[in-house]
């Protein structure tokens, strides 16, 4: 059994990818598989659709697993979640989501003001995710690039090729929602649908 305790065991794992190893390769899914998982299911609010863009990035990486370059403990998680990441973009991109730009009637110089964030410490992690992908494409995309990426809104309007303001307005608006979607849920404790 493969298990990740030491510096070189990523090492060990990369170069074991890179001679095609099968036993690497289900040791990678079985160590990486559900956080990789996880960053298209953030990005992509269809189930079936974010298992093909998953499989799709799982593809990529044993691929392009040559390409990668070891920069120490973290290195091989950080750059299959940029995969998975641009994988999940690409995917939305081709779908050709019109949520990625502003509705022609919402004013990017005049912003709606950002609601208070909501205390969250008693709705469940699996409920905020519910409710993440709730959001419309373009507000889910710029506040996860955002928030878990830690993008900026210009590093963000390049990535998407929207205008800067939007990526600001978008993220107000995704909070916004989120901020509603959970005051919702514990004043009424209802089911996120």
């Amino acid at each position: 059994m493969f298990h990740f305790g030491t510096v070189n065991d990523e090492q060990r794992l990369t170069e074991r990818l890179r001679s095609g190893d099968n036993a690497a390769m289900r040791q990678f899914y079985a160590h990486y598989g559900d956080a990789l998982a996880a960053v298209c299911a953030r990005y992509i609010a269809n189930e079936e659709d974010a298992k093909d863009v998953f499989q799709d990035t799982l593809v990529n990486i044993f691929t392009h697993i040559g390409d990668f370059n070891y920069r120490g403990t973290g290195s091989l998680k950080a750059w299959t979640t940029k995969i998975a990441i641009n994988q999940s973009l690409r995917f939305l991109k081709q779908k050709k989501h019109r949520e990625l730009q502003l509705p022609a009637d919402y004013p990017p110089e005049a912003p709606e003001p950002e609601a208070d964030d909501p205390p969250i410490g008693n709705v469940p992690p699996d409920v905020i995710h519910q409710m993440v992908t709730l959001l419309p494409t373009g507000y889910r995309t710029v506040l996860n690039l955002y928030v878990f990426e830690g993008l900026s809104h210009k590093e963000i309007a390049k990535l998407l090729d929207i205008e800067e303001k939007s990526s600001t307005s978008q993220l107000c608006r995704a909070k916004n929602l989120l901020a509603k979607m959970i005051l919702d849920y514990q004043n009424h404790k209802k089911p996120i649908r």
